[in-house]
């Protein structure tokens, strides 16, 4: 039997994230070859993956990163099932990486298939669910561009937001971080009016009209008493219409003014769940 020493094991244990005995019997059953021992916990991991391909990868951790500039945000969501598994170090060390390396790509797909140590993500994402013991994915992936970007990750990496701004004016870190926060406690459907479907919007007319009726409002009054409801429905659910979170007296839009001739121009918003 080969004899394998603690430093061979650890070597392995860094490279995979494997804890020690798997590491330790990968590398017996390989002979004490390294690549082999590599080999055998990826396929350990495939098998893990593939009796866990049904289960919920509803907990995880939700990054954003900004790159060095401040003209490219990105927000992922790696999706774990339990919350223990969300919350290790190493777990959320590994969606860091991953979302610096997504500030790279364009897509969900991209990241995928981009290197990651020497092996595709895709398959860092199963080698890592053989090693956990849990179905590992990336559920969500939102970049945007905008002459500045800022980010906030709520605490408990549970939302991470993104907000781009049309201008790098001085204080645009601040801006963009409050408009960030105000995305993640709200959840606005959409930047502004213009971005709401149309279908939701007629949704929201016949939803107040119905209320109107059961108030015993006359028909011909309805239509204009509705067009006030949805005025109010903007003003709730669309980001830059929403009261700020820190100043009530004043919308999201009002304050950024505050900061020069800027305005909030796109936003992402991600979440566990």
């Amino acid at each position: 039997m080969t004899k394998i020493t603690a430093a061979e094991v650890n070597k392995l244990r860094k490279a995979t994230g494997a804890g020690m005995m798997d590491c330790k019997k990968a590398l017996v059953e390989a002979e004490g070859d390294f690549d082999t021992a590599i080999e055998i916990l990826r396929k350990k991991g495939q098998k893990v993956a593939a009796k866990r391909a049904d289960r919920e990868s509803t907990e995880g951790a939700a990054i954003a990163k900004v790159n060095a500039d401040n003209t490219t945000g990105v927000a992922i969501v790696l999706g774990c099932e339990t919350d223990f598994v969300g919350k290790n170090e190493n777990f959320v060390e590994l969606a860091n990486k991953l979302a610096d390396l997504a500030l790279t790509v364009s897509s969900k797909e991209e990241l995928l298939a981009a290197d990651f140590d020497g092996m595709p993500v895709s398959e860092k994402l199963v080698e890592q669910t053989g090693v956990i013991g849990e179905k590992i994915d990336i559920n969500a992936f939102e970049k945007i561009e905008a002459p500045f970007v800022g980010s906030y990750i709520h605490a408990g990496n549970k939302i991470a937001t993104l907000v781009g701004l049309s201008a790098n004016v001085e204080g645009a870190d601040v801006a963009a971080k409050d408009v960030a926060m105000q995305a993640a406690a709200m959840n606005p459907i959409a930047l502004n009016e213009e971005g709401v479907d149309a279908s939701v919007i007629e949704k929201e007319i016949e939803i107040a009209k119905d209320q109107l009726r059961a108030e015993g409002k006359p028909e011909e009054m309805l239509d204009n008493i509705a067009k006030g409801k949805i005025k109010r429905f903007f003003k709730d659910n669309t980001l830059v219409n929403q009261a700020f979170i820190k100043d009530s007296k004043q919308s999201v839009a009002q304050y950024v003014k505050t900061y020069g001739d800027v305005t909030v121009t796109s936003f992402k918003r991600v979440a566990l769940g």
